[in-house]
């Protein structure tokens, strides 16, 4: 059955009166600002419940009284002529607002109302009062009660601020391990420009120098290290690393097997006593918060004794981002410890190892579900009393597997941005995918360099985000 049907011109009588209520949420003043232009470094700063937002304020109470009238009183068929309304008082986010429009003239021959309408604030505070003259419809329009689409605004740039702050840094010497195709040397060239990396370019001179000339770029101010062919580029950037010469490295157009073979070798490679793992670094849209996923690249079936380091990788990681003390999150598909699953088991393990400073400088929990780890209102419902739960800084997945599935649904479902880092060596590296955005290549080059900073000076430039 049709949930709505209009007023026709008909069965208004003077006098007639409606409201509807409805609270402010950030996302509705997020819009408004979009839908007014009013979107500047004030319109979008974070705003708490309770505090005044913007000049889109006006438009939000205006916008309730005509959608009101279009929708509801006359409803569908609604033509709207003119409207005269006077604004005063302040909206916050939070605040629970009525808008009410009352019949006070009708016009037979022209088949026109002309409305009051107010619209008042929980304290009953006048923030809108004015007419509207419309056009009533004057036949019977039903239609079902039509849901607003979901509108996800990001709220938060946290990429934005991460290589904002490398302006605080001097660049970073990198290797970057046979650039040998267009997006392997204007990647890391771009990075030059952003002051984030001194690029060393390493690999078949010819080959490198054919792809510049094509892309009509400018190598001559960057040191070349000519080598016969990829597996020679890796093994020289490593020694460059181990030399001391260059304090991270960024894959080119080789293969990742290729450049982690050279890295792995305790001899020769850039091991350290840390097991070796990879971060996703997340910005989604509708999480309120950077969301670091580990492992989901580099360790294929972890144990326990790999997932303390995998964590504590991804701790540090947090620290040197600007997030004092991560929450993290041990994922795995129950938030009950079972011996059916043993990824419970672990995470069970991991929050006693933390209980007992075997883990340092974050907070854990887990098992948890991803429902449980991302949302405070689930955990809510299945009463999970945790710090952790609803409010991860970090997701601990169980295995590589599971790991790319959810960083890649965060990706292509929820619309994140990532980038990546490879920690537990000697120097930071990045591994670049032919699928990476310029600004994925980008903000995994900032966080290198944040790593590479901290490590050689200790300096933590990323202030931590309100």
């Amino acid at each position: 059955m049709p949930s709505f049907t209009n007023v026709t011109f008909d069965e208004i009588q003077v006098g007639h009166s409606q409201s509807v209520t409805r609270q402010i949420s950030r996302t509705d003043v997020d819009a408004l600002a979009l839908v007014t232009g009013d979107v500047d470094s004030f319109q979008i700063q974070e705003v708490g419940e309770h505090e005044p937002v913007t000049s889109a304020e006006a438009v939000g109470a205006e916008v309730l009284i005509t959608n009101f009238l279009n929708r509801r009183l006359p409803g569908p068929g609604t033509t709207i002529l003119s409207q005269s309304f006077a604004f005063r008082g302040r909206i916050a986010v939070g605040d629970t607002l009525t808008g009410t429009v009352t019949a006070r003239e009708k016009r037979a021959e022209s088949k026109e109302v002309v409305f009051d309408c107010l619209c008042v604030n929980q304290h009953g505070e006048q923030l809108l009062s004015g007419s509207v003259t419309v056009i009533a419809p004057t036949q019977r329009i039903a239609y079902g009660d039509i849901t607003p689409p979901e509108l996800v605004l990001r709220r938060h740039d946290a990429f934005a601020r991460l290589i904002k702050a490398c302006e605080r840094i001097p660049p970073v010497a990198c290797a970057v391990v046979h650039p040998c195709d267009r997006d392997s040397l204007l990647g890391p060239l771009e990075a030059a420009k952003l002051k984030l990396i001194e690029p060393v370019l390493v690999g078949p001179e010819a080959k490198i120098r054919a792809v510049a000339e094509a892309q009509g770029v400018d190598i001559s101010s960057f040191r070349l290290i000519s080598t016969e062919h990829s597996h020679a580029a890796a093994q020289q950037a490593v020694a460059l690393a181990r030399s001391g010469e260059v304090e991270a490295l960024m894959k080119g157009s080789l293969h990742t097997d290729e450049l982690m073979a050279a890295v792995v070798p305790s001899a020769t490679g850039l091991r350290t006593a840390r097991r070796i793992s990879h971060v996703f670094i997340m910005d989604v849209p509708s999480y309120p918060r950077m969301l670091l996923v580990t492992d989901a690249a580099v360790s294929i079936f972890p144990t326990l004794e790999d997932k303390v380091d995998i964590v504590q990788n991804a701790i540090e990681l947090a620290h040197v981002l600007g997030v004092p003390e991560p929450k993290v999150a041990i994922l795995s598909a129950v938030e009950t410890v079972t011996s059916k699953i043993p990824s419970t088991i672990d995470a069970a393990a991991l929050c006693k190892m933390a209980d007992r400073k075997q883990i340092v400088g974050g907070i854990l929990d887990g098992p948890l579900a991803f429902d449980n780890a991302i949302s405070e209102e689930a955990a809510r419902i299945k009463k999970i009393i945790s710090p952790v739960a609803g409010r991860a800084d970090i997701l601990l997945v169980p295995d590589l597997e599971s790991g790319n599935m959810v960083a890649k649904q965060l990706q292509y479902l929820a619309g994140a941005e990532s980038a990546g880092i490879v920690l537990g060596t000697r120097v930071p590296i990045v591994l670049t995918s032919r699928a990476d955005t310029v600004r994925t290549r980008l903000t995994s080059t900032a966080v290198l360099a944040l790593v590479a900073h901290f490590r050689r000076t200790g300096e933590i430039v990323v202030k931590p985000h309100a």
